[in-house]
């Protein structure tokens, strides 16, 4: 049984289908009340369903939920449950450049699971292309431009889909075990090149204009997230504006197989959510 944390976001849910095409047996958790057997109810924040969702687990994906900055707080507890149940493996999904500060809530949460004693993965994102169809989606959409304040940075972006088949395969293969994988798209793009292959997918012409930090904070707190977090979203966003995301690696390809998706894959595939 492989437990999946946070299987109703974009990567969790794709873990999740990915997994039972592989024949795996699935348990999968969401902070929503669960619409099938398969699926229990976990809240990583309170801890609400902890015990529950473990029971009678073999391997487990961890990750932590989207607005919130202590990711130790969130993880912590679950690395430690899997210690008491001795499982077989955990694979933890952190952020690229997350082992760059020993402080840092993620590498804290890292070191904790690398001196956990289980078999482990971890596996650092860049920046996430399906930002574009989410977070920056409605510049894009009502006024045809990308609005972030990211400077002429280049940034080595990573489809999702890819980062849930890196996952599911570490989740089902030892052949990688105890080790740590930055992962990237195949090529450092800014996003004035971003905006062109959203362009040249969707047939409208879009363009990146830059904005200010605190105005992305402001946006974030308008659109109800805490002030934690807006902070965390700022800090990051000024490592990218100083060229710390733009690092490509062969990750996917020493996983998988095969080359990652580019942005014009992407911009090309979620067109109709981007137009």
């Amino acid at each position: 049984m492989i437990l999946v944390v946070g299987a109703s976001g974009t990567i969790g849910s794709e873990v999740v289908r990915l997994l039972k095409a592989k024949g795996e047996k699935v348990r999968a958790t969401t902070s929503r009340e669960p619409k099938d057997a398969s699926t229990v109810k976990l809240n990583t924040a309170t801890g609400e369903g902890l015990q529950a969702a473990f029971e009678g687990v073999d391997k487990v994906f961890i990750m932590s939920p989207p607005g919130y900055a202590d990711h130790y707080g969130m993880l912590a507890p679950l690395i430690q449950e899997s210690k008491r149940r001795g499982l077989k493996k955990i694979v933890l999904m952190t952020a690229f450049g997350a082992n760059a500060d020993p402080n840092s809530p993620f590498r804290r949460a890292e070191v904790e699971l690398e001196k956990s004693g289980l078999a482990y993965n971890i596996v650092r994102p860049n920046w996430f292309m399906q930002n574009f169809n989410t977070y920056w989606v409605q510049g894009i959409k009502e006024q045809g431009k990308i609005i972030v304040p990211a400077g002429q940075a280049k940034v080595s972006f990573i489809d999702t889909r890819d980062i849930s088949d890196v996952i599911a395969t570490l989740l089902t293969t030892s052949k990688f075990d105890n080790r740590d994988f930055d992962i990237t798209g195949p090529e450092a793009v800014d996003h004035h090149q971003v905006a062109g292959a959203i362009s040249a997918a969707t047939g409208r012409k879009i363009t990146y204009a830059e904005n200010k930090p605190e105005e992305l904070r402001a946006g974030l707190l308008a659109a109800g997230f805490a002030a934690a977090y807006a902070d965390f979203m700022l800090l990051i966003m000024g490592y990218l504006r100083e060229g710390y995301s733009a690092g490509v690696t062969a990750s996917v390809r020493e996983v998988l197989g095969r080359d990652p998706r580019s942005i014009a894959r992407y911009a090309t595939d979620f067109k109709s959510q981007l137009s």
